[in-house]
């Protein structure tokens, strides 16, 4: 019997000292599920001081050295199924458009994840915790960031808790560009819980959307990824409680902004900003649809019917939102008496190019009515093709026109889910358009 324990004890002890070397395999044959901390890199060399449009040096980034950060979890559907969700605040965007594969030359597992909303993609290598490779961007030509991703780490900028300056929740009363000479008029829409932070800018042509980051100190961190824009803010809090910082687009675009809290900062009427010329009393186009087939506001199918006419493109990020509204809107008020009409302004000049990613584009968002391609983006040559409005000032533009065809509104820009003015913009939409169905 002691022979026996002593024998037990002795196997016991042998499968503790082999479980100190004992490695558990990857379950997963390609990407670790779970949160990973992505970044575009867009300042490789990582400068601590830049100069502004007017010579000012301004450094911020303590915590981002030239870094885009953004935090997406990685969802198994099946055993070999995955797909991404992209995070950014109260937004979650899904991305199912993922191929994996192997480069036969360097012997290294490759990933393509493709934005079909803005015709972008990631291109890279990857190992079970680490994605390393590119973004690009085929409609600003030869643009690319460098990009790596990281698994298990789910913090956006830090995880530091330095005690915030101030409490950022409310108003800000914004300019961006301040150092140059046009700058322009913002509002930011911010709230703050301990070091978290979320929040958006609204601007006259529209918002940037569901923004997150962090408040360390007096140093303020914000960003944004949705396959189209990369956007990256940064501040510092002043004594006298104002903010001054630094907006960037992607690694082409710099500037300034500066703001101070005012719970009654407003913008410009939106149905203000963008009108008919004089000499002018109607609305007339004609351009291809989808299938290439020519369509007009004149065609038969729109007389005597109330007509929305959006101006927008795929590759922006307000538009999709306005998308999405006015196609739900669509499927849940369904009546003949009621079209839609989008004209597309996009950033390709082919036009075999600009049609199908506008095919593409009417397809994922399953939109039940026209969309045609009306010219390029540039919004100087893109009045041209509209030359009774006074001019194209935002992406997107929508045009009210009742049964008559006289032009009741215009409302320049889209605020979306985003901000705090889009339940009022809901209902004022609802009103106004069954007041147009009425008449």
């Amino acid at each position: 019997m002691k022979i026996n324990q002593y024998l037990l004890l002795g196997i016991i002890s042998l499968l503790l000292l082999g479980s100190s070397c004992f490695v558990i395999q990857n379950k997963f044959d390609s990407l670790a599920p779970g949160y990973w901390r992505a970044v575009l890199k867009l300042d490789p060399e990582n400068p601590e001081t830049y100069q502004t449009e007017k010579g000012v040096p301004l450094r911020v980034e303590e915590l981002v050295e030239g870094d885009l950060p953004f935090i997406f979890e990685l969802i198994y559907d099946n055993e070999k199924d995955f797909h991404l969700e992209i995070i950014n605040g109260e937004e979650r965007i899904k991305v199912t458009d993922i191929t994996i594969g192997r480069d036969r030359v360097r012997g290294q597992d490759t990933i393509v994840i493709k934005f079909p909303f803005y015709d972008s993609y990631v291109k890279g290598i990857y190992e079970e915790n680490l994605i390393e490779g590119k973004w690009y961007v085929p409609n600003r030509g030869d643009y690319y960031i460098p990009f790596r991703a990281k698994h298990g780490q789910k913090q956006r900028f830090s995880s530091l808790k330095k005690t915030p300056k101030i409490d950022l929740t409310g108003k800000w009363e914004t300019t961006f560009s301040v150092d140059t000479d046009e700058p322009y008029p913002a509002i930011g829409e911010f709230k703050q819980d301990g070091n978290h932070l979320t929040g958006t800018f609204l601007t006259e042509t529209g918002d940037y959307r569901f923004l997150e980051g962090t408040i360390q100190a007096n140093k303020v961190y914000l960003s944004c990824f949705d396959g189209a824009h990369a956007f990256l803010f940064e501040a510092k809090i002043l004594d006298d409680e104002t903010l001054i910082g630094s907006f960037r687009s992607g690694s082409h675009y710099r500037t300034t902004w500066s703001a101070k809290k005012n719970p009654q900062a407003s913008l410009a009427d939106p149905d203000s900003l963008t009108y008919l010329k004089d000499g002018y009393t109607k609305l007339e186009f004609s351009f291809p649809n989808t299938e290439g087939k020519m369509v007009s506001l004149a065609d038969e199918a729109y007389e005597g019917k109330v007509k929305i006419v959006q101006i927008f493109g795929t590759w922006c990020p307000n538009c999709k939102d306005e998308t999405s509204f006015l196609a739900q809107y669509l499927k849940d008020n369904p009546t003949e008496d009621l079209k839609v009409i989008a004209l597309a302004f996009e950033k390709y000049k082919g036009q075999e190019k600009a049609l199908a990613t506008l095919k593409n584009y009417k397809t994922t968002f399953d939109v039940d009515y026209e969309m045609l391609l009306a010219g390029y983006y540039d919004k100087a040559e893109a009045a041209k093709s509209l030359p009774m409005l006074n001019h194209i000032l935002s992406y997107p533009t929508m045009i009210f026109i009742d049964k008559k065809g006289e032009i009741r509104r215009i409302h320049t820009g889209f605020s979306g889910p985003a901000t705090s003015t889009y339940p009022a913009f809901k209902k004022d939409f609802e009103q106004f358009v069954a007041t147009l169905l009425a008449e």
